[in-house]
Parts: C-alpha cells; structure tokens; sequence
C-alpha cells in the first residue's frame, strides 16, 4: 500500500494527498502517517511547498470527515433502537446504553471530537457518533479542522526535517498507536471497574 499511496503522491501532488486524506478518514486502514510523512519529504525534492501540503490535506481531512458525519446523522437513535430490537441480545445492547452514550457524547462530545483527531482510527471514525448525536456543525467542523490542522502540521513538519529517512516515522508511529490502544484498554477498564463498583454501593 505504501508504495501506491507515494505513487500517487508523485504523480498528482496537491490533488493526491487531499484525495488520498480525504480517503484515509473514510477507509482508516489506510495510514495517515505514510502520507503526511511523505508528503513532507516531497517538499524537499520537488516543487510542492510545506504550506501547500498542510492546506489540502487539511481540505481533505475535513472532507472525509463531513462524509461520516453525514453518514452519522443516517444513523439517528430511531434506526439504533431498531437495530437494538433486532440485534441487541447478541451485542448485549439495550435501548438505554444507547441514550446513555448519546447523553455522554452531548456532554463531552466537544473534547472528544478534538482530542480523538490525535488517535489513529480514532481520528476518523470520531466523527460518526458526532453526526448521531446531531453535534452542532459549526463547532464539529471548528474542532475537526483544527485538531486535524495541528496532526497535519506535527506529520508533515517531521517529514521535513527526516527527508529520506521518513519511513522510520511510520515504524515509530505505530509505536504510538500502540502506546494510546494500550492506554485506551486500560481506560476503558478503569471504566468499567469503577461503574460496577459504583452500582454495587
């Protein structure tokens, strides 16, 4: 995959990062790292500027991002509590997690939205449970951009100043990914602990 996504990189400059971002937050296997990273180091050999980079696979992030959020406001409570109806003895739902979590997320949706832009896979799919929980857009967007801005700019910038050694970014960015899934499971299991231990008292 890597090798497409330079390819592509090389041939279509601009317009391929911010299709290739914009693909990277609809599809997040596809890595971020590879092509902001690259996307730096080409800043150095060719005609592509820093600034350049940075503003279409921004474009291009906040357009990946508004596809999910749409897709999110498809995927409203109603459709939720069906799929709970039909499905929910097998996930172990019930229609009340789901309007807990939708409390939670109108609570603290905001930070979530911009922190979670610095999360692998995170990052993409954050954007979804926006749309379910009818976040207000402007404020969506603002965080989106700018949580993004700052991902964007930190990748691309290290890119700069590796030059060729940037592939050594991805090795240590899936170290990173792995540190915050890690921190993520631990959370969560903290989480749980104190919810149980709560209902108990």
């Amino acid at each position: 995959m890597e090798n497409w996504i330079i390819e592509i990189i090389e041939k279509f400059g601009y317009m391929g990062i911010l299709l290739l971002i914009a693909l990277e937050n609809i599809f997040p296997p596809i890595p971020s790292e590879v092509i902001l990273t690259f996307g730096g180091f080409m800043t150095t050999t060719t005609n592509l500027s820093v600034i350049g980079v940075i503003t279409f696979s921004t474009i291009g992030s906040v357009i990946g991002a508004i596809i999910l959020y749409s897709i999110g406001l498809l995927i409203d409570v109603n459709r939720m509590e069906k799929i709970v109806d039909k499905w929910g003895h097998i996930l172990r739902l019930t229609k009340k997690d789901i309007y807990n979590a939708n409390a939670w997320f109108l609570k603290y949706g905001v930070w979530a939205v911009f922190f979670c832009r610095f999360i692998p896979l995170i990052r993409s799919l954050i954007s979804i449970p926006a749309g379910m929980s009818r976040m207000n857009f402007s404020v969506f967007l603002l965080l989106t951009t700018l949580g993004t801005l700052i991902w964007n700019v930190t990748l691309i910038k290290i890119g700069t100043v590796v030059g060729e050694s940037w592939e050594s970014i991805v090795g240590y960015m899936d170290i990173y990914s792995n540190v915050v899934y890690a921190a993520l499971v631990l959370l969560f299991i903290l989480f749980v602990v104190v919810f149980i231990k709560k209902n108990r008292d």
